[in-house]
């Protein structure tokens, strides 16, 4: 019998993985990997290494979450070294712990190796600390994406007005609805808000307003997702303590 490894690979910089998940790439006789990984992460893997594109486009599965788990079991039956790599951390809004659960209903030995989730590297490398003594003493990971065919299950109402900095994943295309259900729930329409699109990478960028103007400048932009949403007051730190964007011709800044 072999074991699973699932591994988060970390926000895009290469050199934000872990020392023990660029281990786990190394030792591998299969690596499924995810649409968002840095691809240089594979020239990790040992010559002989399986590699095999698990990655989905929203609305567009190259393969089914059905399908990952069950190649999950069939290699590591087959007494391979099976890692599963994932964007950011696997356990922050990455499926890890669905596929956890079928490799230990089907009696797989496996190891979790977390990595840095893009809700704080993303703003970091943006130059948005998203606790802060003077701003923010609590910080929420949020999904802005929600399930077809199921009601919004987030709390917005406990959100809005009881948490200082929200991280949302996965938002760009509902960032209208979070904004209007922010302002609904008593968050004030001058909430700083950024967007960070491919953050921690070469392609970053970073757009900023507040909750009444960003849906115009995010429009304007034509911002896209793979893109942070960062709501609260140490936006504002970005003017002071940004060091990161790659070139100034990329740092869209739009005014509305």
């Amino acid at each position: 019998m072999g074991k699973v490894y699932i591994v988060g690979a970390g926000p895009g910089d290469v050199d934000l993985i872990t020392v023990k998940g660029a281990k786990c790439i190394e030792a591998a006789d299969v690596i499924l990997y995810d649409r968002l990984i840095n691809k240089e992460l594979l020239t990790y893997a040992k010559t002989g290494a399986e590699l095999i594109y698990s990655g989905k486009l929203p609305g567009l599965h190259g393969k089914t979450q059905e399908k990952i788990n069950q190649l999950l079991v069939t290699y590591a039956q087959k007494g391979k070294i099976v890692t599963r790599l994932k964007g950011g951390d696997p356990f922050v809004f990455g499926r890890g712990g669905e596929e956890a659960q079928f490799l230990a209903a089907h009696g797989i030995a496996f190891e979790i190796v977390p990595g840095i989730t893009s809700g704080i590297a993303a703003p970091a490398y943006a130059g948005i600390p998203v606790t802060h003594r003077d701003f923010s003493s609590s910080f929420a990971i949020v999904t802005g994406h929600m399930q077809e065919g199921k009601d919004d299950s987030v709390r917005w109402e406990s959100l809005a007005m009881g948490v200082d900095t929200l991280a949302i994943y996965m938002g760009v295309g509902n960032l209208p609805y979070i904004c209007r259900q922010l302002l609904t729930y008593g968050r004030s329409d001058q909430t700083p808000v950024a967007l960070v699109h491919w953050g921690t990478t070469e392609e970053q960028y970073t757009i900023t307003g507040t909750l009444s103007t960003i849906v115009e400048i995010a429009r304007k932009s034509e911002i896209k997702n793979p893109s942070m949403i960062i709501v609260g007051e140490v936006v504002k730190l970005r003017e002071e303590i940004q060091w990161f964007e790659p070139t100034a011709l990329r740092q869209q800044i739009v005014n509305v």
